[in-house]
């Protein structure tokens, strides 16, 4: 008996350090997540918030009287639409209202229908209309610009038109039953886009301006450091903690997601801010486009900083200068660029460093057709490899600039203020 009292014991002791260490380290990480982006608190108190106020319709005898067990319809809306951003959940409810809106009067139109057809014919008329219904509506989800937009308004009309055409088989109160349904979906729906837009809302159209433009500048921050990384690291052996804080730029590979949702929501929003209503937000997903494309050859050239291969001195101090050189003009340049469009002001500069990059790759091109042929090839492929990467990289920052402006003239971007430029350039 001792002995079993004492695992008994032990065994209690463990799962008691166990959920100890659990509860520390779920708040540790509660509070990381809480510090790097404050507003996900705020949103569990506004859904909290909504959840409640919604539920009131359930508690009350005068409001349950009115619609009944189908009050929980909005409490489930509620935990369905409410989103993080406004967009997203303005997405949300307009699909969700118009999908059991148009789900559940074609139900209803069904069920009448079918029910003149005599009690033996009723159930077959009402199993092909939800076949051939849930089948068109499923396919439907298969279009690019269907799922991208009403894909969760399409699965909503499928279950609604499913549960009001099937229960009204058994159920002669069918239009009153799709009535209060529909009512308490609204209620919810309205209450949580209120309580989302009103309080301290998050934008989706602005998460996207911003999120473009920390993408530019993380290109701007490795190709800032190339040069000297490049050039240097051979025989500078304390370069490599200046090469790894060069991997910034590797979030911009991955943000093809990221910009698609936030353009999808964008597009729901109303105006807000500094933003109208019919706001390009496709240009953003172009600026994007290029970043990445300007990624993909950054990353390539992030390969050779730690290469093993050789390249003689002569050829390196060569191209040293145009090569550095673009890559320091090509960082200004993007960095005028993001800093314009969180700004939202047109940027000159940029141009300016665009002409001294291209003015360096010009140079650099005639080097390298005016090579010495008695060099190895195999020698000097890595080194002119980079620069001839590093001449793509200027084209991709031209193309960024052109697109950036493009977007500053859609969306009405502020002309610089002259006295400040009079300033920088002096």
């Amino acid at each position: 008996m001792a002995t079993d009292n004492q695992e008994n014991s032990i065994g209690l002791k463990q799962v008691w350090s166990w959920l100890i260490s659990f509860v520390i380290c779920t708040a540790k990480d509660a509070k990381k997540l809480g510090e790097e982006d404050p507003r996900r608190v705020i949103h569990s108190f506004k859904v909290g918030l909504a959840i409640t106020l919604v539920s009131l319709f359930y508690y009350f005898d005068f409001s349950y009287q009115g619609f009944g067990v189908n009050a929980m319809w909005a409490v489930m809306t509620v935990v369905v639409v409410f989103e993080f951003s406004v967009g997203a959940t303005l997405g949300k409810g307009v699909n969700r209202a118009i999908a059991t809106l148009l789900g559940g009067g074609l139900g209803v139109a069904a069920h009448r229908l079918a029910s003149f057809a005599g009690e033996k014919i009723e159930c077959v008329i009402l199993g092909m209309s939800v076949f051939f219904i849930a089948s068109a509506v499923t396919f439907c989800r298969f279009f690019p610009k269907m799922k991208a937009r009403f894909d969760y308004g399409l699965l909503i009309f499928i279950l609604t038109f499913c549960l009001i055409t099937v229960s009204g088989y058994r159920d002669d109160e069918v239009i009153d039953m799709a009535q209060r349904r529909l009512s308490t979906i609204l209620i919810g729906g309205c209450a949580t886009v209120f309580i989302c837009m009103l309080i301290c809302p998050v934008w989706a159209g602005e998460d996207l301006h911003k999120y473009t433009a920390s993408s530019i500048e993380k290109l701007s921050i490795f190709l800032e450091g190339f040069g000297r990384a490049y050039f240097q690291v051979s025989n500078e052996k304390n370069q490599e903690n200046n090469v790894a804080s060069l991997d910034q730029y590797k979030t911009v590979l991955n943000s093809k997601g990221i910009e698609d949702s936030l353009v999808n929501f964008a597009k729901w929003e109303p105006r807000h801010g500094k933003f109208r209503y019919r706001q390009p937000w496709d240009q953003y997903l172009k600026i994007g486009s290029l970043s990445r494309e300007c990624a993909y050859k950054i990353d390539a050239i992030n390969s050779y900083l730690n290469s093993d291969a050789q390249t003689p001195v002569e050829i390196q101090k060569k191209i040293q200068e145009p090569c550095t050189k673009m890559s320091t003009e090509c960082s200004y340049a993007l960095r005028e660029l993001a800093m314009g469009i969180k700004t939202m002001t047109c940027s000159l500069s940029a141009d300016i460093h665009i002409v001294n990059a291209k003015a360096s790759a010009k140079k650099l091109k005639s080097m390298l057709k005016n090579g010495r042929p008695e060099i190895d090839l195999l020698e000097i492929i890595p080194t002119f490899t980079v620069a001839s990467l590093l001449i793509e990289v200027v084209s991709c920052t031209v193309k960024i600039a052109d697109c950036v402006h493009e977007l500053g003239s859609k969306s009405k971007f502020k002309s610089p203020d002259p006295v400040k430029m009079k300033k920088q350039t002096s």
